[in-house]
């Protein structure tokens, strides 16, 4: 679907709130004024008409074609993962040769015969370094960039919500979106275990069984956490994007600091500046698979998003507020 195609319905969903009815009326005023971030004689926003603006904007991005594409590829590495696991086992043997495998993931994979939930966790563990970052970067890459790049974000700046609501609206559809994106991968993990392999009590990594019931609960715990690890990652994507108004560059320099922060993250020469790349911690979900729970790495993850939220989405509130608008 082309940006021009989005803007359609976007306009159509925006008139509820005075945006078609309030361009045609003011014209080139209208785009002019939005550098103060309002319309003239615009009356004051409806508290209501952020989350009609958030319902839009999360709506748009599920739409597209691109969008589609990426979340249909992270429902299929579960379902490859899971096959070819069945295959690797199907005369009786055990994943890997019994050696079990390297890293934190490799525990997981290593139990996926015996109980189908570990393959929520594998899978999240196979896609958490790279494949939902580097998705999360195309769509937060293009949040901003790709309305400029389009000629669609001056008119969305007409309607009176002003820049920081619309920015808001961004950051809370990134949000949205990486969890949206998680629940794609642990669902189709669930889904995949269920039918390949069979369920029942869990043995977890501290070698404690709990029930199917309490794993599961655990398993949605685990979705959560790694959504919260990808807000990092979201945020600077988005500060990325008001920095120019191509697209194909935020997204490209997002999905470049994605792999440059692993990399230098797995480079032990550097272990001082580790603790202070966005993905050094976000293996730490596993901790949430032991009794008792080792809450020291998972609050270290949760306490660095943080502070990337908070940095990076002021510098992206600044740079957008001020920002000339020419497109």
């Amino acid at each position: 679907m082309s940006r021009a195609e989005e803007l359609g319905p976007r306009a159509e969903r925006a008139g509820t709130v005075g945006l078609g009815a309030r361009a045609t009326r003011t014209g080139e005023k209208a785009v002019g004024s939005e550098v103060s971030g309002k319309a003239p004689n615009a009356p004051r926003p409806n508290p209501l008409w952020a989350l009609a603006l958030f319902r839009s904007e999360l709506t748009t991005t599920l739409r597209r074609w691109r969008t589609l594409a990426l979340l249909g590829v992270l429902a299929l590495i579960p379902i490859l993962i899971g096959v070819a696991v069945k295959i690797e086992t199907s005369d009786g043997g055990s994943l890997g040769g019994g050696r079990g495998a390297d890293g934190q993931g490799p525990a997981f994979f290593s139990q996926i015969t015996n109980n189908g939930i570990f393959l929520v966790f594998a899978s999240l563990a196979a896609t958490l370094p790279v494949f939902l970052p580097m998705v999360i970067g195309v769509i937060t890459g293009d949040a901003i960039a790709g309305e400029a790049g389009a000629g669609t974000l001056r008119y969305l700046l007409v309607a009176p919500a002003g820049r920081t609501r619309l920015l808001l609206a961004k950051f809370t559809t990134s949000m949205a979106f990486c969890l949206i994106a998680t629940l794609i991968v642990a669902l189709s993990g669930l889904v995949t275990g269920a039918l390949l392999f069979p369920l029942g009590d869990v043995t977890l990594i501290s070698g404690i069984t709990v029930s199917f019931e309490e794993a599961l609960l655990r398993a949605v715990g685990v979705a959560a956490l790694v959504a919260l690890s990808l807000v990092g990652i979201a945020t600077v994507g988005l500060f990325i994007s008001t920095l120019t108004n191509s697209g194909i560059a935020a997204m490209a320099t997002t999905v470049g600091l994605v792999v440059t922060a692993q990399i230098l993250d797995s480079i032990p020469q550097l272990h001082a500046i580790h603790p202070y790349l966005f993905p050094h911690y976000w293996l730490s979900f596993a901790d949430l698979l032991r009794e008792p729970v080792y809450w020291d790495e998972l609050v270290k993850n949760l306490g660095l998003q943080g502070l990337y939220v908070a940095v990076f989405g002021s510098a992206a509130w600044a740079r957008f507020t001020a920002k000339d608008i020419t497109a």
